[in-house]
């Protein structure tokens, strides 16, 4: 489709989606946007998460599992799919829609006292022992005015030797994953946009973004070779799955916050987005991540992506830029 229906294609949705196509691909003013992003509290995706929160400040009555999730039963079996019904889940996308924090108000409050994590029932806002998990509570927790101090500090320390950051060093791994390095970095980012940073933060993320970058965004330094045959699989929602749409998204994102221009190491993988676009301009979904979910926010695999199309269409509108 041509760029006036294509983007008309993509204004015609939610409003936690039409706000960032407003401001990213129409490039309509300040106003606009913000008056799009406003409804977000109160009208569709949001407003339905918004309605399910239970009483004590949870969703689905646990932190990252639901109340209801027998470790034991057939959902935890291999292939099943992680639940994304719970609280940590359910706050990653009420952030990433844009929500206004104050939509929220005196849900850090509740967590604090309410919610405690299924690792050794640790408190909420203190974290556990996985990479990823602190990561989203240290986003989660700037946004919504929670002291998660102690987090960032955590990630700082179990940065690796290599630069990045592995969910399974718990279990001795001493070599970095690309999909914990990403979720890493966008929890220091966002610790970095809010609070200013420090210099500990600082350098992490730097190395953790030297860890990707020497890489490609997705080769392995020992043979060239991509590192996994997801990283050219692109799916929304994205969940804890890496790929270089995902991650070229991240360098955007502390490109605009820190004024820095496109590191050109990223050329081959900014070569596998543009080839994964569509002849009408769109990115096709592919297969999502199996497991319980509130409902569905976009379409099934083998279909066109309103978000994996916003996300496209935004990076190589950055990268372009540049050129």
């Amino acid at each position: 489709m041509a760029a006036a229906p294509l983007t008309a294609w993509l204004l015609d949705s939610d409003p936690a989606l039409r706000w960032q196509v407003e401001r990213d691909v129409a490039r309509e003013p300040p106003e606009v946007w913000q008056d799009t992003r406003a409804r977000v509290a109160t009208e569709g995706f949001a407003a339905r998460l918004l309605a399910l929160q239970d009483p004590d400040g949870q969703w689905a009555g646990g932190a990252f599992f639901p109340g209801d999730f027998d470790f034991e039963g057939p959902e935890a079996a291999e292939g099943a799919g992680q639940p994304w019904t719970a609280t940590t889940w359910t706050l990653n996308s009420l952030r990433e829609w844009g929500l206004d924090a104050e939509a929220l108000r005196g849900t850090a409050d509740l967590l604090a006292a309410n919610s405690r994590w299924e690792y050794d029932d640790l408190p909420y806002w203190g974290g556990e022992v996985d990479c990823c998990i602190n990561s989203w509570t240290v986003s989660n927790g700037v946004w919504l005015g929670a002291d998660v101090t102690g987090v960032v500090d955590w990630l700082v320390e179990h940065r690796l030797p290599d630069g990045g950051w592995n969910c399974e060093w718990v279990d001795g791994s001493t070599r970095s994953s690309f999909h914990s390095t990403i979720n890493a970095l966008k929890g220091l980012l966002d610790y970095d946009v809010a609070m200013g940073g420090t210099d500990a933060t600082r350098a992490a993320r730097h190395s953790g973004e030297e860890y990707l970058l020497t890489r490609g965004l997705f080769r392995r330094l020992s043979d060239g070779q991509a590192v996994g045959p997801w990283v050219d699989v692109f799916t929304h929602p994205t969940r804890w799955r890496y790929s270089v749409l995902n991650s070229v998204d991240y360098f955007r994102r502390r490109s605009l916050f820190d004024g820095s221009a496109p590191d050109p190491r990223m050329a081959d993988a900014i070569a596998m987005i543009r080839a994964a676009r569509q002849p009408d301009g769109t990115w096709i979904q592919g297969p999502t991540l199996p497991g319980r979910q509130w409902f569905p926010v976009d379409v099934a695999a083998g279909e066109p992506s309103k978000w994996l199309t916003l996300f496209g269409i935004r990076v190589l509108d950055w990268w372009d830029g540049h050129r």
